[in-house]
């Protein structure tokens, strides 16, 4: 049995429909108002019976499939709806129940008070000549302007790579990647940067991992999340913040027919075992990045960022990073109009504000000053009273 929690502005009918409740059940659970839903997949009937008794006992619901009270299937998928104190009471009532209720109860108790983390916007400066977007490119004292602008425009971290991890790119070795970062890790260092931000390596290398931590980097950025043992020691050994990237494949062919059965879950499962890992080696400080784009399809990506929050389950912030990707061209393809990376700040802004609204804390982003304006704008608005 495995769970994941719905955004609540999804479309409940349609939902019901595909789940096969009947169509009276349907109509009296799409007018309720609830702001917990769970999508339950491969409940067993005996298990569904007794979680929706004890639902129905406090005013919560479980919608299920027609024929589940004379168990015609053994397994099926349900959904749960209850407010906070509903789920309160379930998560400790179900620790008593068989049929792996008692598993449920854990994962339930991990939704009641998610996280909050401050919203930070991490600029991305490439210092290579292949990233997907020619106007995150920059070398040397050029790339040093470009920080101290991000900085100047709001930007709390600083991404510094040296590689495209674009779909369909290649790695170009150690030494070329050490001799692209090298000088601008160096400046930073010099000029004492680090101490007005913080900065971020983005590699899965751990001797270029290493040599950052020790000029002032605080945040290792790692697409692999954490494949390399050898990596999550240094990384343990400098204290370092750890990005954990979910990708599928690897950036040259992991965007050839990618293929999730249910990518939440799958997403879940691999955050949970490489949390795990990081932790075996003493990585404190965790940051979650679902990997917009990277072995994805579109649908993918959509239902990553609507149902962003479920991944706030583990305590991490989580970073979003889908500036001007791909995924914006092939919405507006819906519409017959094709748009380069340079066209598309705007469906940008719009990804990464839905994103901030379902549980995100770190934009990962090309454009930090239009970035600033508009989240500071959307915070404001979000956080006015009466």
């Amino acid at each position: 049995m495995k769970i994941y929690k719905l955004n609540n502005d999804v479309n409940l009918e349609k939902i019901m429909k595909k789940l096969g409740v009947d169509k009276t059940g349907i109509e009296i659970m799409k007018k309720k108002h609830s702001f917990y839903l769970f999508y339950i997949k491969n409940i067993t009937c005996a298990a569904a019976n007794i979680l929706k008794q004890d639902a129905l006992s406090i005013g919560a619901e479980l919608a299920v499939p027609m024929g589940v009270p004379n168990c015609k299937n053994k397994i099926f998928d349900a959904l749960l709806l209850c407010n906070k104190n509903q789920l309160e009471i379930l998560s400790k009532k179900e620790l008593s129940q068989p049929f792996k209720l008692k598993e449920l109860a854990k994962k339930l108790k991990e939704f009641i008070n998610l996280p909050k983390f401050p919203l930070k916007i991490m600029g991305v400066i490439n210092a290579n000549d292949d990233s997907f977007f020619e106007g995150s490119r920059f070398h040397g004292i050029e790339a040093i302007r470009q920080i101290e602008k991000m900085i100047q425009n709001g930007a709390r971290i600083i991404d510094i790579g040296g590689v495209s991890s674009r779909p369909g790119s290649e790695y170009p070795g150690i030494e070329e990647e050490f001799k692209r970062v090298k000088p601008i890790i160096d400046e930073i260092y010099k000029t004492k940067l680090y101490k007005k931000v913080m900065f971020s390596i983005d590699t899965f290398k751990p001797e270029i991992l290493e040599y950052a931590l020790q000029k002032g980097f605080k945040i290792a950025n790692d697409i692999t999340g954490l494949e390399n043992d050898e990596y999550a020691e240094i990384a343990a050994k400098y204290g370092a913040n750890v990005v954990i990237m979910h990708k599928k494949g690897n950036p040259k062919d992991m965007q050839k027919n990618p293929f999730y059965e249910n990518v939440i879950l799958e997403v879940d499962e691999f955050f949970e075992k490489r949390i795990k890992k990081a932790k075996s080696f003493g990585i404190k400080n965790i940051i979650l990045d679902v990997g917009i784009g990277f072995g994805k399809r579109l649908e993918d990506n959509v239902a990553l960022i609507k149902h962003l929050e479920h991944f706030l389950h583990f305590g991490y912030e989580l970073l979003i990073g889908a500036s001007r990707k791909s995924m914006i061209d092939k919405i507006m393809k819906k519409e017959k109009i094709s748009t380069t990376p340079f066209e598309r700040l705007p469906g940008t802004l719009a990804i990464h504000i839905e994103s901030v609204r379902n549980g995100a804390s770190i934009i990962r982003c090309h454009d930090v000053k239009e970035h600033f304006q508009a989240l500071r704008v959307f915070e404001e608005i979000r956080e006015f009273d009466v």
